[in-house]
């Protein structure tokens, strides 16, 4: 079962997040609330981006467009290791051989020859 919280339920769990700050990064579209029928509801792990969000904004004085491009360098960066452990599991059975092989192939094409 996916727990679901409502905005009053998200403010209370995230100590500094403020009404106006909630509604702010969902406006710059760096939080995007889920819809249900009672209004918009956040998962837990929302939770922990609305924790760093604040902290970007308070810290390093981040809004708007600018911290759109920091959330958008952090998912792709979050995206990227996802897809290189995928990866590594799908090589984990394959023989000692073959993981040498494809992880010689891999510095190879991240270090083409000049």
């Amino acid at each position: 079962m996916t727990v679901l919280l409502s905005e009053d339920q998200t403010i209370i769990a995230v100590a500094r997040l403020t009404r106006s700050g909630l509604q702010a990064f969902v406006s710059a579209g760096v939080m995007v609330p889920t819809a249900s029928p009672e209004g918009p509801v956040f998962r837990p792990v929302d939770l922990a981006r609305l924790e760093l969000l604040c902290d970007l904004a308070e810290h390093f004085d981040l809004e708007g467009d600018a911290l759109g491009v920091v959330m958008s360098l952090i998912d792709q960066l979050h995206t990227a290791r996802q897809r290189l452990h995928a990866i590594a599991g799908a090589l984990e059975p394959e023989s000692l051989e073959i993981r040498h092989r494809v992880g010689a192939r891999i510095i190879a094409v991240g270090h083409p020859a000049a």
